[in-house]
Parts: structure tokens; sequence; C-alpha cells
């Protein structure tokens, strides 16, 4: 059998979506693997709080302003942090949430941040505003991708925003005229064209870090429960977060492990 192309049409669909808006939300690969992460959480969550699960388990991360406030937030994300970085299966279970995605949006040579990013935002709550930015400002590489993931679902300013790619990539080129004013600036000079995504529980948000994004007050009625994590290719630049430091390789394939401990005989005579 004749192939033509190098790629599927299910990839090609993936991937023009991306290029074309910079992002794409895609329904997470392993669910059963999903539930897992939210369970250990909301257990942990739990625990912490001394709180146990009501008739419905989903109510108590929505509704976790109920029962805590501002002030113990950061001791509550803390512990479930530490839970996740001491589960052996927490880190390629996340990363198999969107393995197929990853590969045909990165490569299939990754390295996967070593500490997986949780945030917690209550109702009304203006301790963890994300003010605009695109990561590649703060020493990340423009080659990485973050899966953004909700653990409840996720929508208008319970969620994120980010500015669409026809926006983000011209004002980026005029930014030096907002270079003596603040983050809420650049927010103002383009609020018209912001996005907030809407990412149901189940679903993975996947995003380039050139572009801008942030979040706002959550005046919704539940709290905010996402996860972050970048993933880059092995084989593109680094940035001033380092291989080793920041990123730890996950699915180096043999040629490029016995390509690297290679060495040239050496000691001939030229």
């Amino acid at each position: 059998m004749r192939i033509n192309d190098f790629t599927s049409g299910r990839d090609v669909v993936l991937e023009e979506e991306f290029l074309k808006n910079g992002y794409v939300i895609i329904p997470v690969e392993n669910r059963e693997g999903l539930d897992d992460i939210w369970q250990l959480i909301a257990d942990t969550t739990s625990e912490t709080i001394g709180r146990p699960f009501d008739e419905d388990p989903g109510h108590l991360l929505n509704n976790i302003h109920e029962y805590l406030d501002v002030e113990n937030l950061n001791a509550l994300r803390l512990a479930v942090i530490s839970k996740l970085r001491n589960t052996p299966w927490f880190r390629p279970t996340y990363y198999s949430l969107a393995r197929e995605a990853l590969s045909r949006l990165v490569g299939n040579e990754l390295a996967m941040q070593r500490g997986v990013g949780l945030s917690v935002q209550l109702p009304n709550d203006d301790s963890s505003l994300l003010p605009i930015h695109a990561d590649v400002w703060d020493g990340d590489s423009p080659f990485e991708l973050v899966a953004w993931l909700p653990l409840v679902d996720c929508y208008a300013t319970k969620s994120m925003y980010i500015v669409p790619s026809e926006v983000n990539t011209p004002f980026q080129g005029s930014m030096k005229q907002y270079q003596d004013g603040s983050a809420e600036d650049l927010f103002q000079a383009v609020e018209k064209d912001v996005l907030f995504l809407d990412v149901p529980y189940g679903s993975i948000l996947l995003f380039s870090q050139t572009l801008m994004h942030g979040n706002r007050l959550n005046v919704e009625k539940e709290t905010r429960w996402t996860m972050n994590c970048r993933f880059k290719s092995l084989m593109s630049p680094f940035s001033d977060k380092k291989l080793g430091e920041f990123f730890e390789p996950i699915t180096m394939r043999p040629a490029t492990r016995m390509g690297i401990q290679y060495k040239l005989p050496e000691g001939f005579n030229e």
C-alpha cells in the first residue's frame, strides 16, 4: 500500500486547529486516569480540612469556599501538591491524558515539567489573580506547550482567558508603547478580544506559551480547581528553564540515548 502523506486526516485537523488558534480543547485520552487524579485530590482535600464527602463528591471541590477561608487556602494547596509529588503514578497518568495529542503537536521525544502546578481560585478572591502575560516573557521557551487541566467545570470567570492568535501576534509586535504601563493597561487594551475558555471536566486545554493569557476575579458561585504542566520536545531549544532543573525527559528514544552517549574515536594522528 502506498502512502502519499506523512500525517493522517485526524492529525491534520488537530494540527491546523492549533496553528490557527494557538490552542486546542480536547477530551482527555485517559478518562479513568483523570478520575483517579481527581479522587486523589478530593480525598486529600477532605482529609486536610477534616470534612467528609457529602452525597455529591463534586460538591466539595466546587464549594470548598464554604469550608475554607483565603487565609488557609495555601496550606491546602501545599498539602495537595505534596501528596501528588509523593504519588509515583501521578505524573505518568497526567501525561497519558493527552499523550497522542502531545505527540502530534510537540513531538514524540518529550521533556515534562517536574512539578505540576495547582491553582485553586475561590469566588471573589483577589489573592489568586494572574495578570495578563505570555510565559515566554519570563524565561519559558516558545517551543513549549501548556497542558491545562480542569478538576471542575471551568467557564466564564471561573476559567482562564486567552488572547487569540489573530490579535496576539500583531499586538505583541506593537507592545513597546506600553513599556511604561502596567499589566492592567495591557489587559484593558485587548479586553474586548479576550476569550474566556469553556473547558469542562473531562477535557484538557493545550496552548502555546506565546499567547497572552491570565485570569480575572472569579465572580461565579463556585471555586476553580485547575492544574498546569509544560511539555516540550527534547530536541527544541531550551530557554531559562533547563532540562534536569525545571524539566525531566520522559520519552527519550533508544537512538537518541545511544547518540548522546557516543564518542568519536580519539588519538589518531592527523
